[in-house]
């Protein structure tokens, strides 16, 4: 498969769905009208009304969030395909940020889609019920560098979840750890300390039943290898085989999301162009603030797949 020279494509991960989501791409482009008819074939219920005309609340679900942003992501980049008629090409790396990772898998292959929609059906319900057991919850810490963090995480008990880029870090932890931890980082001079809405301590060990429940998943699915390397949240290194991508899978459920070192490891090894397929603008945020001297796109709606018809695909 010929590359795409120096681009990467890049999945957003929970937090980037809006009701509505996908709405313009199912009705403007059969590829991705598919795309939505496999997932609730697969799942067994519509959730493309759950995109297009769900609640808030409905949405927000870790177990429905999880397969509403992946099945989005996926149809963006069907659409784009189905416009611009090129379907040789492949970019140089792909990479999601938490469940993006999901998408990446059925981009590179390693999943068909309605298996990759299926798995992360599962994840979202296995990770929603970790957190009904255990609760805990997760906060985004703007202005403090790792090293200062990390001594608010050991003295509170918490983890770092995600090193998204400089200055932007999430920690994780149960409840009471995490009000803790978010005072301390007030007090050691945190620009910003801001609660997220999750159902739990995502990227820490309180998600181990998640991947007990994981491991069992996985090994009803066929993997298959990468045929183009996936950038692993967990040690920013490209993932090549199916069982190196298996053991990331579970690896990342409880450890945390390397983004700033992923998206710094594609930089130095050739990519110039980052193009973020999915709902939202999270991901080229994130990257500009990494690496401001390269270039970034954005895919989230049918308006932009028709900009992007003769784009780097």
């Amino acid at each position: 498969m010929a590359e795409t020279a120096g681009v990467a494509y890049v999945f957003p991960g929970q937090g980037s769905q809006s009701v509505g989501m996908g709405n313009d791409l199912y009705h403007d482009f059969a590829s991705a009208k598919k795309v939505f008819e496999g997932a609730d074939e697969r799942l067994g219920f519509s959730l493309s009304r759950l995109c297009f005309e769900g609640s808030e609340d409905e949405l927000r679900q870790t177990i429905n969030t999880q397969p509403a942003v992946v099945t989005v992501s996926y149809a963006c980049l069907m659409a784009v395909k189905e416009v611009s008629g090129r379907k040789e090409a492949a970019p140089l790396f792909v990479a999601g940020h938490s469940l993006g990772e999901y998408t990446a898998l059925a981009v590179a292959g390693v999943l068909d889609f309605a298996d990759t929609v299926y798995l992360s059906r599962q994840r979202g319900r296995l990770m929603q019920e970790a957190g009904q057991e255990r609760a805990g919850g997760m906060a985004a810490i703007i202005g403090l560098d790792e090293g200062m963090l990390s001594e608010v995480c050991a003295e509170a008990g918490v983890s770092i979840a995600n090193i998204n880029c400089p200055g932007q870090l999430v920690i994780s932890g149960g409840e009471k750890n995490i009000a803790k931890a978010m005072d301390l980082a007030r007090d050691r001079g945190a620009y910003r300390v801001i609660p997220l809405q999750v159902s739990g301590a995502f990227h820490t060990p309180l998600m181990q039943s998640a991947v007990d429940g994981m491991t069992e998943v996985i090994a009803t699915l066929d993997f298959k290898n990468p045929a183009i390397p996936i950038i692993a949240n967990t040690t920013a290194q490209p993932l090549t085989t199916a069982e190196a991508v298996k053991k990331e899978l579970l690896h990342q459920l409880c450890h945390c999301v390397q983004w700033q070192r992923s998206v710094e490891y594609m930089v130095a090894n050739g990519v110039t162009t980052f193009v973020e397929i999915g709902p939202g603008r999270v991901l080229t945020g994130l990257i500009k603030r990494i690496n401001s001297d390269v270039k970034t796109l954005n895919i989230g709606d049918a308006e932009a797949v028709r900009k992007m018809g003769d784009g780097p695909f």
